[in-house]
């Protein structure tokens, strides 16, 4: 089959697209023919070697497709079924084998390519906005990068949950696709201090959460937008990462709370099958949209990391497979 796979660690150039041995669905495991992957910075993460995996290794964490070929044991899924998945890496191939456990039905009226571009953000946007910090009405959301896709998916969630979000974002455009996500206010960080901005528009209150994934240029700053007692989830860093903190810096700033949270930690069973539930629930209902502009075939996924990495784009980015 053709796949994308490191040999070792590196930038965009060591991924390599060719051909890879085809995996086969073992006891508990699904063979699925893979028809989109998402693209996500735990890609880039596996890729440069800040997340170790076995070498040689196909990418990729999340995709949908169509289910090829059932181990031993599995009962849920049968060859035929439309299937999506995350936090299962080999998404960038043909075919990939995953947990049983770890797969969803895809609805009727749901695209492949859709349903590779929503499970792994917006399973990340639901533990965020309703367990990490469950954001209720009277609540007000800092999110940074809010025109890239887990961004834009925290940022309705946000508004489904009723709370006001305050959004940074890089550009005019970018800002224009915050707003209409449902931003309440737009703060353009290259342009001002979203610290300032962020206290004029709280009235020196600051918020209760905000929920980063840029990391090293935001999150310590960002600790000065936090009401006293606030949390800061910071659940990436696509800027690097976040430089040693001293605790005692959350205690002189209003007994503060930071959490770097993980999907992987937010998804049990009956947690799996909730979020799963809300998402395609409020895409079919309309409450939940998908900005899907950025489709790459599979043999150029270098370029849609360095276009990930360069912050070259908004909404999500997804490979096509099949």
């Amino acid at each position: 089959m053709k796949a994308v796979y490191i040999e070792a660690p590196g930038g965009a150039d060591a991924l390599h697209y060719g051909d890879f041995p085809k995996p086969e669905a073992t006891p508990g495991q699904v063979l699925v023919k893979v028809a989109a992957s998402g693209v996500n910075f735990i890609d880039t993460y596996h890729r440069s070697g800040l997340y170790k995996i076995p070498l040689p290794g196909v990418l990729g964490t999340e995709g949908a497709g169509i289910v090829e070929a059932i181990g031993e044991g599995v009962k849920d899924f049968k060859p035929g079924d439309r299937v999506a998945w995350s936090m299962a890496r080999g998404s960038y191939a043909e075919y990939a084998v995953v947990p049983a456990a770890m797969l969803l039905h895809v609805p009727d009226g749901l695209d492949l390519r859709q349903a590779a571009a929503v499970v792994l953000q917006g399973m990340t946007a639901h533990y965020l906005t309703h367990s990490t910090f469950k954001l209720q009405p009277g609540h007000t959301a800092l999110v940074h990068a809010a025109a890239g896709g887990t961004g834009r998916l925290v940022v309705q969630m946000a508004k489904i949950c009723g709370a006001k979000v305050i959004a940074t974002v890089g550009s005019a455009d970018k800002a224009k696709v915050a707003k209409e996500a449902g931003a309440d206010e737009v703060i353009l960080y290259k342009d001002q201090d979203f610290v300032a901005e962020t206290k004029r528009l709280t009235n020196n209150a600051g918020v209760e959460v905000i929920y980063d994934g840029v990391g090293r240029e935001t999150v310590v700053k960002g600790l000065d937008c936090l009401k006293p007692r606030g949390l800061m989830a910071a659940f990436g860093q696509s800027s690097g990462p976040v430089p040693p903190l001293d605790l005692l810096l959350l205690s002189q700033k209003g007994s503060l709370f930071i959490t770097r949270p993980t999907l992987g930690n937010y998804i049990s069973p009956e947690e799996l099958k909730w979020r799963s539930s809300d998402i395609f629930g409020w895409l079919a209902s309309g409450k939940l949209t998908l900005m899907l502009e950025h489709l790459y075939p599979l043999s150029d996924a270098a370029k849609a990391h360095n276009d990930l990495e360069g912050r070259k784009t908004m909404g999500k980015l997804v490979l096509t497979v099949g």
